[in-house]
């Protein structure tokens, strides 16, 4: 009787874990098999569905519910989930990395301006954004989301010192600006449901090339359209690879989606991640910088170097503006 009790408790004690323990598994796998799905998508270099590119923007928050799975795992003493979760936080931390090439501009510096975008949300960001134009003194500014009230304000307030500019008017999210201290000629711009305007600026007698971005965000049923205005815009940055080119504005996308990585592929750098501050939140503003993704940027050719890139909380916009000091290198 006693071997055969001690025969049976070797056999099924190690199939048994302490019921206290299953919850702890299940809760990690849960946790783990969600972050996979989206980290699968990002190795796969693709966006996927809904919600995929929504969670996309948020990846290296998926750091959290991964180590808290990794400690489930560990405190349930389930060994696979351990492993699983090591790894998931492996590729997330790789992931995280600053993504495209950075490279030191060729020829010497020939203009020094200083940029600034910002999304004043249905132009009620409009006055705020003034105020911090005032202050900042940019030279080009790119206005996302400023409707027929916004664009009478900038008109009657900053017209003196940015006689030139660029608009798609617009109702609510649709009406864009480009304001600019430099005479601009205007170009086609690029079609989108808010409006892209596109234009060349005579910097210190250089032509740069401007292109403001705003293409529709990742909204569930919409995701053909969302990637569809991003590859116009990145259609756009290839049009005339020998001038330079800004292309600044809210591209409701992050260096962690697929579609914006195709824009950086072009050989246009984030300002931003030139300046050491790839991951700095700006939007939502609420949360930002604590909680929030990078959607708003400043992307240059390799004609630019970027210096002192700095993020404004402006007050009634759900984003952050972004203003960084440009210097252009040219051979001549």
């Amino acid at each position: 009787m006693d071997t055969a009790a001690a025969e049976w408790t070797t056999t099924d004690g190690p199939d048994h874990r302490p019921p206290r323990r299953r919850p702890g598994a299940w809760c990690a796998a849960l946790l783990l098999a969600g972050v996979s799905v989206a980290v699968g998508f990002r190795t796969a270099d693709s966006d996927g569905i809904t919600p995929v590119p929504q969670i996309l923007a948020f990846l290296p928050w998926l750091l959290a519910p991964t180590g808290l799975a990794l400690l489930l795992a560990l405190l349930s003493r389930w060994w696979l989930g351990t492993v699983w979760g090591v790894l998931l936080l492996g590729l997330l931390a790789w992931f995280t990395e600053p993504y495209g090439k950075v490279g030191d501009p060729v020829g010497r510096p020939v203009a020094d301006l200083r940029v600034l975008t910002s999304n004043v949300e249905f132009g009620q960001g409009t006055g705020p954004l003034v105020t911090a134009v005032r202050r900042e003194k940019p030279d080009i500014i790119f206005v996302q989301e400023c409707e027929y009230t916004c664009d009478a304000r900038l008109k009657k307030d900053l017209a003196q010192d940015y006689p030139h500019r660029r608009a798609v008017e617009g109702g609510g999210s649709e009406g864009s600006v480009i304001l600019s201290r430099f005479p601009l000629r205007p170009t086609d711009g690029v079609p989108g449901t808010m409006g892209m305007p596109g234009a060349v600026a005579d910097v210190d007698g250089h032509p740069v090339r401007l292109q403001l971005a705003h293409p529709m965000p990742p909204l569930p049923g919409q995701l053909d359209l969302w990637r569809t205005e991003l590859d116009a815009l990145r259609d756009a940055a290839t049009a005339d690879p020998g001038t330079p080119l800004v292309l600044a504005g809210d591209f409701n996308a992050s260096q962690d989606h697929a579609t914006f990585r195709r824009i950086l592929d072009t050989g246009l750098s984030d300002a931003a991640r030139l300046d050491d501050a790839d991951r700095t939140a700006t939007w939502p503003a609420r949360t930002a910088p604590t909680f929030g993704t990078q959607i708003d940027h400043v992307l240059v050719s390799e004609d630019f170097a970027s210096d002192r890139t700095r993020f404004l909380d402006l007050a009634d916009t759900d984003h952050r503006a972004v203003v960084t000091d440009l210097t252009l290198y040219a051979d001549r």
